[in-house]
């Protein structure tokens, strides 16, 4: 085949030289616009796994990049006068001239054409080739010009970088952060060879433009970089090899992720690599493990398929299935890290202590967890977790094992719960007349004697129409108060659990039958008239509600508040606030459903009026010594609805009004909704609320592992975590979740002591049967 490689990067030349290798026959041209040995930037990070993979496909190249790796294991992170530093991280670098040196050297060898300073305007300059590889970076000529095709959607991110280097060596990777009058800026540092260590430097666009980075030319701008972080540069200068570049050379980052990445001209098959198809944020250091990933999987599809022609578009569309699904992991990683860094300053960096910033850096990816730190460095993390139980009140005795974050208590206002696990409010569908009963009883208790810290019925209704179903459980009437004050009592004397009660108005989406019956699907018969903000139907089938007067609303704040006062003469610990998944308060406050252009509706103060109305008068009655949760979606995942950014608004007026806690959920606003699933998919929601609006959070959403609820409660994403669907599997989830994680000085009801023993001897010999 005719095979030319546009772009001299990392992807280019080693596809080349991989295909040259393995089918000597092939034409291999590998076009670059910079002169020989020319780039841009300084080192560039590895991890073992690509190592691993270049040795098997080529073990020449990689023997030789393998000498000019440095390595290290530690990263230390300078912080409001602190130095912190753990251990086992296993970081490789190189710099990136010394690595295209190296790749540019074993294509000659091998008869791969290098074809230095040629600007390639066109795949089209290239009617004779069979295969065209577009790896001319992110802004690349070759997709733009097929944009219809590739559909690449390429983001600017806000914050400003400047890449530079620094003859001082560092022995870890570093992360200085340092304040200025107008915010925060930070390096990231590391030696990538003997004599020299990169050192990019982030900050906000705000602090770039206050700064009047922008009007320095280069030099100033490293004069201005070398006297913020002169502490850790002890005089030593930094350097730039970007002259080429005009102005400051601070960049923003552009986050690309492409459609399609394969394409036929009329003569020659073109698929895009590397930067050219995605983008990684420098956070995590992946964009060069990316771009020589690519190589190696297109390759191996053509070791599978063959090198003919004809094989080609088999070839491109399993090379991008495979890598598709790499890439999407990868950048999710780097997404979650590029967006630590790009809220550090308010969010992290301005209100936590050194010792969890540390922690919330470490773990800014998501990839490492709190059970990963512990293997990569056990000392670090057991004295963080030493830390954090002592801003519980815990004193951990010496040789004692502490108790991991989500086993600490956790007190609000009078109340102090055992540890950090809440048992999600979750329909049940099983009352009748809206009264607690033995299924109840013994649910709810299951679960409580399992050892979560706090135990939550199901949405509890205010009145006989606010029922979602005629199965909801309700506290519309004194009788209901009996069943309650069971399960209270229940709870209360058999263990350490605290009881809450969750009070809700199903709005427009009532008078449905049981989930199992057909979920969301109005009645046939025994219906109820509906109320909402906006008399707009659910479902298209659905009864249209009637739009709420002011005879309404002031029933219905009454009603909340009669509920109050029995959830109180029932015995609860906690009262949450339902104001999310498109019930009757939640229809207020999204804009999808909230249609109104009186005093209720528009602004956010308005949108949100009747429901702080209606919280405003439980918080009155409720006990000053218990505290009110408030639930919100803090996204509806449809356009036009509201984002994190308005549940944040809401949060903080909530806050002034009383609201203890956010119960930080999201969707089921409006029936269009595309909610993004996945591991602590809702977690950011309580991450942004927790740590810019200052109030205490629960984190909930496909949270099922001790090892979620402590990487999200340490790294102070959330103070308490929810877990709904592993609770109906597992009612010990708590108990069993200790034991998983070795911990055995957690309590169980002395009533099934006896099995404690068993079950944890049975994960200690299957882990073993495992190694």
């Amino acid at each position: 085949m005719r095979i030319v490689c546009i772009g001299g990067g990392p992807a280019g030349l080693y596809f080349g030289l991989l295909m040259k290798k393995l089918h000597p026959e092939h034409d291999i041209t590998v076009v670059e616009r910079n002169r020989p040995y020319d780039t841009f930037g300084w080192g560039v990070v590895f991890s073992d796994a690509t190592m691993e993979a270049m040795r098997a496909w080529d073990a020449e190249s990689a023997a030789e990049i393998q000498q000019s790796f440095n390595h290290w294991d530690d990263i230390e992170v300078l912080f409001k006068g602190t130095r912190q530093r753990t251990t086992g991280h296993g970081f490789v670098g190189i710099g990136r001239k010394k690595l295209l040196n190296i790749l540019q050297a074993r294509c000659e060898a091998l008869g791969v054409e290098l074809r230095f300073e040629t600007d390639v305007e066109s795949d089209l300059e290239f009617p004779d080739a069979d295969l065209i590889i577009a790896s001319d970076g992110v802004n690349s000529r070759i997709r733009n010009r097929y944009e219809t095709v590739f559909q690449p959607d390429l983001i600017v991110r806000p914050n400003r970088y400047i890449w530079l280097g620094t003859d001082k060596l560092f022995d870890a990777f570093t992360f200085d952060f340092r304040k200025t009058e107008h915010g925060w800026f930070q390096a990231h540092i590391y030696k990538f060879d003997d004599t020299t260590s990169t050192f990019i430097i982030e900050t906000t666009e705000e602090a770039y433009q206050a700064h009047g980075l922008g009007e320095m030319d280069q030099q100033e701008s490293i004069g201005f970089c070398e006297d913020l972080f002169s502490e850790v540069l002890e005089g030593v200068p930094l350097r730039s090899n970007a002259r080429h570049m005009r102005g400051s050379a601070w960049l923003n980052f552009q986050r690309l992720i492409c459609g399609k990445w394969s394409h036929f001209n009329g003569n020659s098959h073109v698929v895009l690599m590397g930067d050219a198809a995605h983008t990684a944020h420098f956070a995590i250091g992946s964009g060069t493990k990316l771009a020589i990933d690519d190589a190696i999987e297109l390759t191996n599809q053509f070791q599978k398929f063959g090198h003919d022609r004809e094989k080609i578009p088999a070839v491109l569309d399993a090379y991008e299935e495979v890598r598709r699904v790499d890439v999407a992991r990868i950048q999710n990683a780097a997404r979650n890290a590029m967006e630590w860094f790009e809220v550090v300053g308010h969010r992290y960096a301005d209100t936590m202590e050194p010792e969890q910033f540390m922690y919330s850096m470490l773990t800014r990816s998501q990839r490492i967890s709190h059970e990963n730190l512990r293997l990569r460095d056990k000392t670090w993390l057991e004295g963080y977790e030493r830390w954090f139980a002592s801003k519980s009140g815990l004193n951990t005795a010496e040789g004692e094992r502490c108790l991991p974050p989500m086993f600490t208590p956790y007190t609000l206002r009078g109340v102090t719960l055992p540890n950090r696990i809440v048992v999600s409010p979750m329909a049940m569908y099983s009352a009748k007349d809206g009264i607690l009963d033995d299924f109840h009883l013994v649910h709810l208790g299951s679960r409580a004697l399992g050892g979560a810290g706090l135990v939550f019925g199901e949405m509890t209704c205010v009145s006989p129409d606010a029922r979602i179903t005629p199965g909801c459980l309700g506290l519309w009437n004194d009788g209901q108060i009996e069943g309650w004050k069971r399960l209270a009592d229940f709870v209360h004397t058999n263990s350490r659990a605290k009881l809450g009660i969750q009070l809700g108005h199903a709005g427009r989406k009532g008078a449905t039958r049981l989930a199992w019956e057909g979920i969301d699907q109005p009645l046939e018969d025994g219906g109820w008239p509906l109320l909402s903000a906006s008399a707009l139907p659910y479902l298209t089938n659905s009864q249209t509600p009637k739009a709420m007067d002011r005879q309404d609303m002031d029933r219905v704040r009454d009603d909340f508040v009669a509920a109050a006062r029995r959830a109180e003469a029932a015995g609860a610990d906690w009262l949450e606030f339902h104001c999310a998944h498109g019930y009757l308060l939640s229809s207020f406050l999204s804009p999808l459903t909230n249609l109104r252009e009186d005093e209720y509706g528009g602004s956010h103060e308005n949108r949100a009026r009747y429901p702080l109305e209606v919280f405003r008068a439980i918080r009155e009655i409720w006990p000053q010594d218990k505290p009110i949760s408030v639930r919100l979606s803090c996204h509806d995942w449809f356009e036009g609805g509201n984002t994190p950014e308005d549940a944040a608004i809401f949060a903080a007026m909530f806050k002034d009004a009383g609201a203890d806690l956010i119960d930080c959920s999201s969707g089921q606003v409006w029936k269009g909704e595309k909610p993004v699933y996945g591991r602590l998919f809702q977690t950011p929601f309580s991450d942004k609320i927790r740590n810019e609006i200052q109030i205490p959070t629960i984190a909930v959403g496909a949270i099922s592992e001790a090892d979620h609820a402590n990487s999200v409660i340490a790294a102070g994403r959330a103070d308490l975590c929810a877990v709904a669907r592993p609770h109906l599997a597992d009612p010990a989830w708590t108990l069993h979740e200790a034991a998983r994680i070795g911990l055995t000085n957690v309590p169980w009801p002395k009533q099934y002591v006896s099995g404690k023993g068993q079950f944890e001897t049975n994960l200690a010999r299957a882990a073993a049967a495992a190694q």
